[in-house]
């Protein structure tokens, strides 16, 4: 086995408050580099060769996994503006092919777009927003070949299918067509921080000419984007930063198409907006964190004409909604729980599931005259099911449940809901899964997941790929920690600014608890987080590496001082709300006492997989590469540590269907394999 590669050291001071800390692999931050992009290589190299005895697992693993899948697939249609759309997939084929009818049947329809064509030749590929013009002439759809999520809208003549001979750069692949068939909307970013802030509009009869500005956020911790409206008459702009929502809006149909603000921003005021029939709909938290629902005239849209329909609750968080036929259909989450309450004037209830663990979100529902609701429904023993609901037969009708080739039965696994105790006497709820016939009492192995960032939520959903690791005996458990709002959105406060360690201390605390419970070997706790779940496992195997077995740790966010001191970086400036703003000395200390890549020590640390992409515009791949090259220098085990990095890949992996599972037989292996020597 060839020695562990070491990254030069080339001290970089930074000061800042009268600190000072060296930076001694700073000359990583650059991508350009040829020496970076060499040791990026000899990482890779030296992952390959650590792990090549767990090839043959990989893969297995893998055809596992793709095994799984049904090959020749296709969405439930829905219904928009006249047409069925629907998504198929082709045997052995990676990417989807987008399709419409004019009826529902599937014998109808007809192709759109071919991405598997449009994928040849190319290492990534990912197509954004897809939409034809209302006079059936144009298919517009946006593209990214490079994973920086950077996206090209292209423009095809719908009758010849031939790509038009000219393009719009640098977008978010968020846009939308005016109802004149003529005008696009779309989001522009920023070349440096690739921060979406500029709504332009674009005239296909004056294509040579430069886009009008609509809407430009100046403000650089806000971010754009578009949607459009239930009814499909308003064109959505949402500036948002972390605690701050204004909304402008664009009537489609109006010739003019003007831009007015629906309500200007006031800082900590969140909401967000629909129509039906000549109604606005406002979900807001105006009244209490939670949210409350409320309407207004259309032309009437300041907040003190806004009227309560759905009153805020403490106990009950509003999470979206959507106004069809003569419902209102609201997603919500009491304490862990997610449901659905359908609302009328004649009162509102809960639909009634029958598991005890389970997560029930809307679908794609774009037709606001509609009789149904569809809903999708999963749990981590139940494979990801479509269903519609009926408002007045109360009948909700199964469409399509993912399907497991080779078979699947969910009564041979257990999913069970916990509570562990927090040190501060908060309870912590855990989500976790296990086959019930390998499953041994205080012996078995267990990967614990968790993020604990920006208020998302890790729901109990199921895992396709999951049942590699739960069939060889692995205990799977999610830890809803402080950060998530799982709990409401007083969740979420307790784990953001200067209260973030309660999310690392929640993780830990959850571990030690399901050893105590038995739900693990005592020597086979495992943890696994990514992007901020990865700055989640750095953290806690600096505080108690002790503590876990292994860990792999997904695009991490490990150098927290240094990235938000740098407000070139993507994403930085609008996370002030999130993290803080080290500039100020109070977030900056509180920063540091949790910053992975700040607090490593000369110490035991537990086997660890790394894993990056070189196009990563989230967390920039130096992050983690500077991490491992210094937990190098100072770990004082002889543990293996690895860096693998996706050389044609961003935050989100690997491009396709099945080309992503690569990445995760590689990390359920390294597990895998550790677990063999214990």
């Amino acid at each position: 086995m060839k020695k562990a590669p070491l990254a030069p050291i080339i001290p970089h001071k930074l000061s800042i408050h009268g600190d000072e800390r060296t930076d001694n692999y700073f000359w990583l931050n650059n991508r350009e580099n040829p020496a970076v992009i060499e040791y990026l290589k000899l990482e890779n190299e030296y992952t390959k060769q650590g792990l090549a005895h767990t090839e043959t697992l990989q893969d297995e693993l893998y055809k596992e996994i793709v095994g799984r899948i049904k090959q020749k697939d296709s969405s439930v249609p829905f219904y928009l503006d006249g047409y069925y759309y629907q998504t198929n997939y082709e045997e052995n084929k990676d990417y989807p092919i987008y399709l419409r009818s004019k009826s529902h049947l599937t014998s109808d329809m007809e192709e759109i777009l071919d991405t598997n064509i449009l994928a040849e030749g190319k290492s990534y590929y990912q197509v954004g927003g897809l939409e034809i013009t209302k006079d059936n002439k144009i298919l517009t759809y946006a593209d990214d070949e490079t994973g920086r999520r950077i996206y090209t809208i292209k423009f095809q003549d719908w009758i010849s299918k031939k790509l038009l001979d000219f393009t719009i750069e640098n977008t978010s692949g968020n846009f939308y067509w005016a109802d004149d068939s003529t005008t696009l909307f779309y989001v522009e970013k920023d070349p440096e921080t690739l921060r979406p802030f500029w709504i332009k509009k674009w005239s296909l009869l004056n294509s040579g000419t430069p886009p009008v500005s609509v809407f430009k956020e100046d403000d650089e911790t806000y971010y754009v984007s578009t949607s459009k409206s239930t009814s499909g008459r308003y064109l959505i702009i949402n500036s948002e930063s972390t605690l701050t929502t204004e909304i402008n809006y664009i009537d489609l149909n109006d010739p003019k198409l003007e831009c007015k603000t629906f309500q200007s921003r006031e800082r900590g005021h969140e909401y967000d907006i629909d129509h039906h029939e000549g109604l606005f709909y406002i979900r807001t938290n105006m009244d209490g964190r939670n949210f409350s629902i409320k309407t207004c005239l259309e032309n009437n849209t300041e907040k003190s004409n806004w009227n309560t329909l759905r009153a805020h609750d403490e106990s009950i968080m509003i999470l979206s909604f959507v106004p069809i036929s003569k419902y209102l259909v609201i997603q919500e989450r009491n304490d862990t729980q997610t449901g659905i309450r359908i609302y009328s004037k004649s009162g509102d209830y809960i639909i009634p599931f029958n598991e005890d663990v389970y997560v029930i979100q809307l679908g794609t529902n774009m037709d606001p005259e509609s009789e149904f609701v569809r809903l999708v429904y999963t749990s981590l023993t139940t494979p990801t099911s479509v269903y519609d609901y009926y408002f007045e037969s109360k009948d909700l009708v199964l469409k399509k449940q993912e399907e497991i080739v080779g078979g699947y039965d969910a009564n041979l696994y257990t999913c069970k809901r916990l509570w562990a105790p927090g040190r501060d006497g908060e309870n912590i709820p855990i989500s976790l899964v296990y086959e019930n016939s390998i499953f041994k009492e205080g012996k078995s192995p267990l990967l614990l997941y968790g993020y604990g960032s920006y208020g998302h939520s890790i729901d109990p959903v199921f895992g396709l790929s999951r049942l590699s690791l739960l069939d060889r005996g692995f205990v799977f458990a999610i830890a809803h920690i402080r950060g998530g709002e799982d709990r409401g959105r007083w969740w979420y406060e307790n784990g953001r600014l200067l209260n973030k360690m309660n999310s690392f201390y929640d993780f830990i605390d959850c571990g030690k608890y399901l050893k105590e419970q038995k739900f693990c070997d005592p020597n086979k706790l495992y943890a696994m987080g990514g992007s901020a779940g990865g700055l989640l496992i750095g953290a806690v195997v600096n505080m108690e590496p002790q503590l876990w077995a292994g860990v792999v740790a997904a695009v991490p966010f490990v150098d927290v001082l240094t990235t938000m001191l740098d407000e070139t970086i993507p994403l930085t400036t609008g996370e002030y709300d999130e993290w803080g703003n080290p500039n100020d000395p109070i977030y900056y200390n509180y920063m540091k006492q949790y910053s992975p890549y700040d607090n490593v020590e000369k110490k035991v640390y537990p086997p660890m997989l790394v894993t990056t992409g070189l196009h990563d515009s989230q967390v920039q791949y130096w992050e983690p590469a500077k991490w491992v090259a210094k937990l190098r220098t100072h770990k004082t085990d002889k543990n293996e540590l690895y860096l693998h990095t996706n050389m044609e890949a961003g935050h989100g992996g690997a491009s396709g269907r099945f080309k992503r599972f690569k990445e995760i037989a590689l990390d359920y292996a390294f597990l895998i394999d550790q677990d063999s020597k214990r």
